[in-house]
């Protein structure tokens, strides 16, 4: 297996080009080819060594539930010419992440047990343990850093600091509640719960479009349904399908992506677990089995992808 960390093409009538976390954005005027890498990050810090096929199951997962999720929102995508890319038009980012959430997990949970009540904003009742199931959902939202850490933010400090006008932020809330109970119901038909998500939004034209991965494993925490009361009434982890056991690993090798620490070393078993764990994601999720690919020529399929549908 060949693992695609970055990408170095140039195309004709290319206008621009932007290296994200873990994707590389081509621009064509008001057209974007999207490259999903398999470059991977936590604590907001990409990691050294690519995971194989992990591009390709978010950006086919994202695929999938962007199709779902267009009767309630317009999104910016045209066409997917390939598991790893995506052709949509060039929207201007709001510069906040819509976080939501259903059940006390991730983040959440360990604000929560430090002893903060109010999160983003939001207050939280008392009496609440670990991934407990909310009273009714909450918008958490973040800053969207284009470089070091996302921070948490609540509604009015968005709307004082002038980040969204009132009008849209409103807009914002209202389809960020609509998408997470689509999730939530697709979620359900494949036996999992969706614990939490966050959503990115732009304006094309001075319309609101859902942009960026939705309901991804990497942008998502889902719980598996059965056993979920169990273990909760025992006190116990949940199973769960997220990128949280990334974290995990690192929290566990000394890691938070704090100034001094280090990333562990991740060896070869350790990059193997993590993309088989993508594929045991994709197949949850999606209901059927990551397809096989010829590795020899990733380059050339998606630069030829790309070619194709901007030509």
């Amino acid at each position: 297996m060949q693992a695609i960390k970055e990408t170095h093409f140039n195309f004709k009538g290319q206008t621009g080009f932007y290296k994200g976390k873990v994707r590389d954005v081509y621009y064509f005027g008001d057209t974007m080819a999207m490259v999903a890498s398999d470059r991977i990050s936590a604590f907001d810090v990409v990691l050294p060594r690519a995971i194989p096929d992990k591009g390709r199951v978010l950006n086919q997962i994202a695929a999938f539930n962007l199709q779902a999720t267009k009767d309630i929102v317009p999104n910016w995508v045209l066409k997917i010419p390939d598991p790893n890319v995506t052709i949509g038009f060039q929207c201007e980012p709001f510069p906040v992440e819509m976080v939501v959430r259903g059940y006390l997990a991730g983040h959440a949970a360990r604000e929560y047990k430090a002893g903060k009540r109010v999160l983003c904003g939001v207050l939280l009742p008392d009496g609440l343990k670990e991934n407990d199931k909310l009273p009714a959902p909450i918008i958490t939202p973040t800053t969207k850093a284009k470089i070091g850490h996302d921070e948490d933010i609540s509604r009015d400090e968005i709307l004082n600091r002038g980040l969204v006008s009132e009008a849209d932020y409103t807009v914002l809330e209202d389809y960020t509640l609509k998408l997470y109970q689509k999730g939530t119901a697709l979620a359900a038909k494949r036996g999992l719960i969706l614990v939490d998500t966050k959503y990115e939004f732009g304006k094309h034209q001075e319309k609101i479009y859902l942009i960026d991965e939705v309901h991804t494993p990497d942008s998502s925490r889902y719980f598996y349904q059965e056993g979920y009361r169990d273990r909760q009434n025992a006190n116990e982890p949940q199973k769960q399908l997220s990128k949280e056991f990334v974290r995990q690993w690192l929290i566990e090798n000394g890691f938070q992506g704090k100034d001094g620490q280090k990333v562990p070393e991740m060896t070869d078993a350790i990059v193997t677990s993590i993309s088989d764990r993508y594929k045991e994601l994709y197949h949850q999720v999606m209901g059927e089995q990551l397809a096989s690919i010829n590795y020899s020529n990733l380059m050339e399929r998606i630069e030829s992808s790309i070619v194709n549908s901007i030509n």
